[in-house]
Protein backbone atom coordinates (compact mmCIF):
# COMPACT_ATOMS: atom_id res chain seq x y z
CA UNK A 1 0.00 0.00 0.00
CA UNK A 2 2.80 2.44 0.92
CA UNK A 3 6.37 2.36 -0.40
CA UNK A 4 9.17 4.48 1.02
CA UNK A 5 11.81 4.24 -1.70
CA UNK A 6 15.27 5.39 -0.52
CA UNK A 7 13.81 8.60 0.90
CA UNK A 8 16.09 11.34 2.22
CA UNK A 9 14.82 14.53 3.83
CA UNK A 10 17.15 17.42 4.64
CA UNK A 11 16.44 20.74 6.31
CA UNK A 12 19.46 22.82 5.30
CA UNK A 13 22.52 20.94 6.52
CA UNK A 14 20.48 18.72 8.84
CA UNK A 15 19.43 15.28 7.61
CA UNK A 16 16.13 14.39 9.28
CA UNK A 17 15.57 11.14 7.36
CA UNK A 18 18.51 9.21 5.95
CA UNK A 19 17.76 6.71 3.14
CA UNK A 20 14.55 5.23 4.54
CA UNK A 21 13.59 2.22 2.43
CA UNK A 22 10.66 -0.01 3.36
CA UNK A 23 7.09 -0.86 2.45
CA UNK A 24 3.81 -1.12 4.36
CA UNK A 25 1.23 -3.72 3.40
CA UNK A 26 -2.48 -3.31 2.78
CA UNK A 27 -4.39 -3.60 6.06
CA UNK A 28 -1.26 -3.55 8.21
CA UNK A 29 -0.88 -1.77 11.54
CA UNK A 30 2.61 -0.35 11.09
CA UNK A 31 4.36 1.73 13.75
CA UNK A 32 7.37 4.02 13.51
CA UNK A 33 9.02 4.06 16.92
CA UNK A 34 11.91 6.07 18.27
CA UNK A 35 13.00 8.96 20.50
CA UNK A 36 12.27 12.60 19.76
CA UNK A 37 14.17 13.83 16.72
CA UNK A 38 14.69 10.39 15.17
CA UNK A 39 12.80 11.25 11.95
CA UNK A 40 9.58 9.30 12.50
CA UNK A 41 7.20 12.28 12.38
CA UNK A 42 9.03 13.76 9.39
CA UNK A 43 8.56 10.44 7.57
CA UNK A 44 4.85 10.46 8.44
CA UNK A 45 4.51 14.04 7.23
CA UNK A 46 6.11 13.08 3.91
CA UNK A 47 3.59 10.24 3.52
CA UNK A 48 0.81 12.73 4.28
CA UNK A 49 2.21 15.31 1.86
CA UNK A 50 3.00 18.03 4.40
CA UNK A 51 6.70 17.65 3.56
CA UNK A 52 8.38 16.64 0.31
CA UNK A 53 11.38 14.29 0.11
CA UNK A 54 14.73 15.81 -0.77
CA UNK A 55 15.37 12.64 -2.77
CA UNK A 56 13.72 9.27 -3.23
CA UNK A 57 10.05 8.52 -3.80
CA UNK A 58 6.89 7.82 -1.83
CA UNK A 59 4.29 5.62 -3.51
CA UNK A 60 0.70 5.08 -2.46
CA UNK A 61 -0.94 2.02 -3.96
CA UNK A 62 1.73 2.00 -6.70
CA UNK A 63 1.43 5.68 -7.67
CA UNK A 64 4.26 8.14 -6.97
CA UNK A 65 2.79 10.85 -4.72
CA UNK A 66 6.07 12.51 -3.71
CA UNK A 67 5.00 15.84 -5.21
CA UNK A 68 1.24 15.48 -4.83
CA UNK A 69 -0.56 17.93 -2.53
CA UNK A 70 -1.93 16.55 0.77
CA UNK A 71 -5.58 17.08 -0.21
CA UNK A 72 -5.05 15.02 -3.36
CA UNK A 73 -3.65 11.99 -1.53
CA UNK A 74 -6.06 9.29 -0.41
CA UNK A 75 -4.79 9.33 3.18
CA UNK A 76 -6.06 11.01 6.35
CA UNK A 77 -4.12 12.08 9.44
CA UNK A 78 -5.03 12.09 13.13
CA UNK A 79 -2.84 14.38 15.24
CA UNK A 80 -2.23 14.58 18.98
CA UNK A 81 -4.48 17.67 19.04
CA UNK A 82 -7.80 16.46 17.64
CA UNK A 83 -8.99 19.89 16.31
CA UNK A 84 -12.67 18.97 16.54
CA UNK A 85 -15.19 21.66 15.61
CA UNK A 86 -16.47 22.85 19.02
CA UNK A 87 -19.77 24.24 17.62
CA UNK A 88 -20.70 20.95 15.93
CA UNK A 89 -22.00 17.80 17.56
CA UNK A 90 -20.31 14.43 17.11
CA UNK A 91 -22.44 13.48 14.11
CA UNK A 92 -21.72 16.71 12.25
CA UNK A 93 -17.99 16.54 13.05
CA UNK A 94 -17.83 13.09 11.48
CA UNK A 95 -20.09 14.04 8.57
CA UNK A 96 -18.00 17.10 7.72
CA UNK A 97 -15.65 15.20 5.39
CA UNK A 98 -18.31 13.40 3.32
CA UNK A 99 -20.30 16.63 3.04
CA UNK A 100 -17.19 18.49 1.84
CA UNK A 101 -16.79 15.82 -0.81
CA UNK A 102 -20.44 16.39 -1.73
CA UNK A 103 -21.47 12.79 -1.22
CA UNK A 104 -25.20 12.22 -1.50
CA UNK A 105 -27.29 12.42 1.67
CA UNK A 106 -28.22 8.74 1.59
CA UNK A 107 -24.56 7.68 1.58
CA UNK A 108 -23.74 10.06 4.43
CA UNK A 109 -26.76 8.91 6.46
CA UNK A 110 -25.58 5.31 6.08
CA UNK A 111 -21.85 5.73 6.50
CA UNK A 112 -21.66 8.10 9.49
CA UNK A 113 -23.72 5.89 11.85
CA UNK A 114 -21.68 2.86 10.74
CA UNK A 115 -18.42 4.57 11.67
CA UNK A 116 -19.84 5.88 14.95
CA UNK A 117 -20.91 2.36 15.80
CA UNK A 118 -17.41 1.02 15.11
CA UNK A 119 -15.83 3.59 17.45
CA UNK A 120 -18.63 2.98 20.00
CA UNK A 121 -20.00 6.51 19.95
CA UNK A 122 -23.44 5.90 18.46
CA UNK A 123 -25.07 7.01 21.71
CA UNK A 124 -23.06 10.26 21.74
CA UNK A 125 -23.91 11.51 18.25
CA UNK A 126 -25.76 14.55 19.58
CA UNK A 127 -23.09 15.72 22.02
CA UNK A 128 -20.54 18.43 21.39
CA UNK A 129 -16.78 17.89 21.95
CA UNK A 130 -16.78 19.80 25.25
CA UNK A 131 -19.25 17.24 26.62
CA UNK A 132 -16.92 14.31 25.89
CA UNK A 133 -13.97 12.76 27.71
CA UNK A 134 -10.50 12.80 26.19
CA UNK A 135 -10.83 9.21 24.99
CA UNK A 136 -14.21 9.93 23.40
CA UNK A 137 -12.83 12.99 21.62
CA UNK A 138 -9.98 10.85 20.32
CA UNK A 139 -12.50 8.38 18.89
CA UNK A 140 -14.43 11.20 17.24
CA UNK A 141 -11.20 12.30 15.54
CA UNK A 142 -10.66 8.71 14.40
CA UNK A 143 -14.20 8.43 13.06
CA UNK A 144 -13.84 11.74 11.20
CA UNK A 145 -10.64 10.47 9.57
CA UNK A 146 -12.07 7.04 8.74
CA UNK A 147 -15.46 8.05 7.37
CA UNK A 148 -14.00 8.98 3.95
CA UNK A 149 -12.54 5.45 3.69
CA UNK A 150 -8.93 6.50 2.98
CA UNK A 151 -6.39 3.98 1.73
CA UNK A 152 -4.28 4.68 4.82
CA UNK A 153 -4.75 6.39 8.15
CA UNK A 154 -1.74 8.22 9.59
CA UNK A 155 -1.63 8.71 13.35
CA UNK A 156 0.88 11.10 14.93
CA UNK A 157 1.06 10.20 18.65
CA UNK A 158 -2.74 10.49 19.04
CA UNK A 159 -2.75 9.08 22.59
CA UNK A 160 -0.18 11.51 23.97
CA UNK A 161 -2.77 13.83 25.55
CA UNK A 162 -4.52 11.04 27.49
CA UNK A 163 -3.82 9.89 31.03
CA UNK A 164 -2.00 6.59 31.54
CA UNK A 165 -5.03 4.39 32.29
CA UNK A 166 -7.05 5.76 29.38
CA UNK A 167 -4.04 5.47 27.07
CA UNK A 168 -3.75 1.77 27.89
CA UNK A 169 -7.45 1.23 27.20
CA UNK A 170 -7.26 3.12 23.89
CA UNK A 171 -4.38 0.97 22.67
CA UNK A 172 -6.70 -2.02 22.51
CA UNK A 173 -9.52 0.12 21.09
CA UNK A 174 -7.30 1.36 18.27
CA UNK A 175 -6.26 -2.15 17.33
CA UNK A 176 -9.88 -3.34 17.42
CA UNK A 177 -11.00 -0.45 15.21
CA UNK A 178 -8.18 -1.10 12.75
CA UNK A 179 -9.15 -4.77 12.47
CA UNK A 180 -12.80 -3.91 11.90
CA UNK A 181 -12.27 -1.29 9.19
CA UNK A 182 -9.33 -3.13 7.55
CA UNK A 183 -7.53 0.10 6.59
CA UNK A 184 -3.75 0.47 6.73
CA UNK A 185 -2.72 2.30 9.91
CA UNK A 186 0.67 4.06 10.11
CA UNK A 187 1.32 5.01 13.71
CA UNK A 188 4.06 7.27 15.10
CA UNK A 189 5.04 6.98 18.76
CA UNK A 190 7.97 7.20 21.15
CA UNK A 191 6.16 4.83 23.55
CA UNK A 192 7.52 1.30 23.13
CA UNK A 193 4.55 -0.26 24.96
CA UNK A 194 2.11 1.30 22.47
CA UNK A 195 4.10 -0.02 19.53
CA UNK A 196 4.48 -3.53 20.98
CA UNK A 197 0.80 -3.74 21.95
CA UNK A 198 -0.79 -2.62 18.69
CA UNK A 199 1.57 -3.20 15.78
CA UNK A 200 1.82 -5.91 13.19
CA UNK A 201 5.30 -4.58 12.41
CA UNK A 202 7.51 -1.87 13.87
CA UNK A 203 10.21 0.32 12.33
CA UNK A 204 12.64 1.44 15.05
CA UNK A 205 14.34 4.71 14.09
CA UNK A 206 17.36 6.59 15.42
CA UNK A 207 19.06 9.74 14.11
CA UNK A 208 17.06 9.62 10.88
CA UNK A 209 17.91 5.98 10.15
CA UNK A 210 15.71 2.92 10.23
CA UNK A 211 17.61 0.61 12.58
CA UNK A 212 15.33 -2.42 12.29
CA UNK A 213 11.94 -3.49 10.99
CA UNK A 214 10.12 -6.55 12.26
CA UNK A 215 7.24 -7.94 14.26
CA UNK A 216 7.06 -6.95 17.93
CA UNK A 217 8.44 -10.38 18.88
CA UNK A 218 11.34 -10.09 16.41
CA UNK A 219 12.21 -6.58 17.57
CA UNK A 220 12.11 -7.59 21.23
CA UNK A 221 13.73 -11.04 21.11
CA UNK A 222 16.28 -10.57 18.31
CA UNK A 223 17.26 -6.88 18.12
CA UNK A 224 19.58 -5.98 15.27
CA UNK A 225 21.54 -3.26 17.05
CA UNK A 226 22.51 -2.16 20.54
CA UNK A 227 20.22 0.85 20.15
CA UNK A 228 17.17 -1.33 19.44
CA UNK A 229 18.02 -3.66 22.31
CA UNK A 230 18.29 -0.76 24.75
CA UNK A 231 15.32 1.22 23.47
CA UNK A 232 12.81 -1.65 23.41
CA UNK A 233 12.13 -2.80 26.96
CA UNK A 234 14.87 -3.37 29.52
CA UNK A 235 18.07 -5.14 28.56
CA UNK A 236 21.35 -6.22 30.12
CA UNK A 237 24.01 -5.02 27.69
CA UNK A 238 27.51 -6.25 28.58
CA UNK A 239 30.80 -5.65 26.71
CA UNK A 240 32.15 -8.91 25.32
CA UNK A 241 34.89 -10.39 23.16
CA UNK A 242 33.93 -13.06 20.65
CA UNK A 243 36.29 -16.02 20.75
CA UNK A 244 34.61 -18.05 17.99
CA UNK A 245 31.54 -18.03 15.79
CA UNK A 246 29.89 -20.80 13.82
CA UNK A 247 26.72 -19.85 11.95
CA UNK A 248 24.21 -18.41 14.42
CA UNK A 249 26.16 -19.55 17.47
CA UNK A 250 28.97 -17.62 19.14
CA UNK A 251 31.28 -18.23 22.06
CA UNK A 252 32.55 -15.24 23.98
CA UNK A 253 34.08 -13.82 27.10
CA UNK A 254 31.96 -11.43 29.15
CA UNK A 255 31.27 -10.57 32.78
CA UNK A 256 34.73 -11.91 33.62
CA UNK A 257 33.73 -15.41 32.42
CA UNK A 258 35.14 -17.24 29.39
CA UNK A 259 33.21 -19.79 27.33
CA UNK A 260 29.77 -18.18 27.49
CA UNK A 261 27.57 -19.06 24.51
CA UNK A 262 24.88 -17.02 22.78
CA UNK A 263 22.97 -16.75 19.53
CA UNK A 264 24.10 -14.32 16.84
CA UNK A 265 21.83 -13.32 13.95
CA UNK A 266 23.67 -10.26 12.64
CA UNK A 267 26.64 -9.42 10.44
CA UNK A 268 29.78 -7.77 11.78
CA UNK A 269 30.38 -10.16 14.68
CA UNK A 270 33.50 -12.24 14.02
CA UNK A 271 36.09 -14.09 16.07
CA UNK A 272 38.31 -11.82 18.19
CA UNK A 273 35.92 -8.90 17.65
CA UNK A 274 34.50 -6.70 20.37
CA UNK A 275 30.76 -7.12 20.75
CA UNK A 276 27.84 -6.67 23.15
CA UNK A 277 26.08 -9.52 24.94
CA UNK A 278 22.36 -8.92 25.55
CA UNK A 279 20.04 -10.76 27.95
CA UNK A 280 16.60 -9.49 28.97
CA UNK A 281 16.22 -9.19 32.80
CA UNK A 282 13.16 -11.46 32.83
CA UNK A 283 15.24 -14.23 31.22
CA UNK A 284 17.82 -14.13 34.04
CA UNK A 285 17.22 -16.57 36.92
CA UNK A 286 18.87 -16.48 40.35
CA UNK A 287 20.13 -19.36 42.49
CA UNK A 288 21.82 -19.38 45.88
CA UNK A 289 23.82 -22.46 44.77
CA UNK A 290 25.66 -23.07 41.51
CA UNK A 291 23.17 -24.36 38.93
CA UNK A 292 23.94 -27.24 36.59
CA UNK A 293 22.93 -28.21 33.06
CA UNK A 294 23.26 -26.67 29.62
CA UNK A 295 22.97 -23.06 30.77
CA UNK A 296 25.11 -19.95 31.00
CA UNK A 297 26.04 -19.03 34.58
CA UNK A 298 27.82 -16.14 36.29
CA UNK A 299 28.53 -15.56 39.97
CA UNK A 300 27.76 -12.11 41.33
CA UNK A 301 27.34 -10.02 44.47
CA UNK A 302 23.91 -8.63 45.36
CA UNK A 303 23.98 -4.83 45.39
CA UNK A 304 20.29 -3.89 45.38
CA UNK A 305 16.79 -5.36 45.68
CA UNK A 306 13.72 -3.36 44.71
CA UNK A 307 10.15 -4.57 45.10
CA UNK A 308 8.08 -3.53 42.06
CA UNK A 309 4.79 -5.34 42.60
CA UNK A 310 4.75 -8.31 40.21
CA UNK A 311 8.55 -8.56 40.23
CA UNK A 312 11.57 -7.97 42.43
CA UNK A 313 14.35 -6.14 40.59
CA UNK A 314 17.64 -7.66 41.68
CA UNK A 315 20.98 -6.02 40.86
CA UNK A 316 24.26 -7.95 41.00
CA UNK A 317 27.86 -7.02 40.36
CA UNK A 318 29.87 -9.53 38.30
CA UNK A 319 33.59 -10.27 38.61
CA UNK A 320 34.50 -7.65 35.99
CA UNK A 321 32.40 -4.96 37.69
CA UNK A 322 29.47 -5.17 35.24
CA UNK A 323 25.93 -4.92 36.59
CA UNK A 324 23.50 -7.80 36.09
CA UNK A 325 19.78 -7.00 36.40
CA UNK A 326 17.32 -9.83 37.03
CA UNK A 327 13.55 -9.52 37.34
CA UNK A 328 12.60 -12.20 39.85
CA UNK A 329 9.16 -13.46 40.85
CA UNK A 330 8.47 -12.40 44.47
CA UNK A 331 7.46 -16.03 45.16
CA UNK A 332 10.72 -17.45 43.82
CA UNK A 333 12.28 -20.11 46.04
CA UNK A 334 15.20 -18.01 47.26
CA UNK A 335 16.59 -17.30 50.73
CA UNK A 336 16.20 -13.79 52.15
CA UNK A 337 18.82 -11.95 50.10
CA UNK A 338 20.68 -8.87 51.26
CA UNK A 339 23.31 -6.63 49.66
CA UNK A 340 26.68 -8.37 49.84
CA UNK A 341 25.30 -11.92 49.36
CA UNK A 342 26.90 -14.08 46.66
CA UNK A 343 24.45 -15.70 44.22
CA UNK A 344 24.45 -17.24 40.75
CA UNK A 345 22.74 -15.63 37.78
CA UNK A 346 21.94 -18.01 34.92
CA UNK A 347 20.03 -18.11 31.63
CA UNK A 348 19.51 -20.41 28.66
CA UNK A 349 21.73 -20.03 25.62
CA UNK A 350 18.85 -18.97 23.38
CA UNK A 351 17.97 -16.16 25.85
CA UNK A 352 21.25 -14.38 25.01
CA UNK A 353 22.22 -12.71 21.75
CA UNK A 354 25.41 -11.07 20.52
CA UNK A 355 25.30 -7.66 18.83
CA UNK A 356 27.99 -5.62 17.08
CA UNK A 357 29.33 -2.59 18.92
CA UNK A 358 28.71 -0.43 15.82
CA UNK A 359 25.26 -0.17 14.16
CA UNK A 360 24.94 -2.67 11.33
CA UNK A 361 21.75 -3.78 9.65
CA UNK A 362 21.89 -7.56 9.02
CA UNK A 363 21.03 -9.09 5.67
CA UNK A 364 17.87 -10.65 7.09
CA UNK A 365 16.64 -7.24 8.25
CA UNK A 366 17.59 -5.60 4.96
CA UNK A 367 15.50 -8.22 3.19
CA UNK A 368 12.56 -7.48 5.49
CA UNK A 369 12.82 -3.76 4.80
CA UNK A 370 13.01 -4.22 1.06
CA UNK A 371 10.02 -6.55 1.00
Amino acid sequence: MIEIDHVVKRFGDFTAVDDAHFSIAQGEFFSMLGPSGCGKTTTLRMIAGFEQPTSGAIRLDGADVSRVAPNRRDVNTVFQQYALFPHMNVYDNVAFGPRSKKLDKATIAKRVPEILDIVRLADFAGRRPAQLSGGQQQRVALARALVNLPKALLLDEPLGALDLKLRHAMQFELKRIQREVGITFVYVTHDQEEALTMSDRIAVMSDGRVEQIGTPAEIYDTPATVFVAGFIGQANLWPATVTSRRGDSAELTALGVAGLRATCHVDGVDANASAVLMVRPERVSISATEPTGDIQRVCGTVTDLTFQGPIVRLALTAADGSTIIANVDPDADLPMLRPGDMVWAFWSTDAACVLPTQPQVPSSIRSTQEN
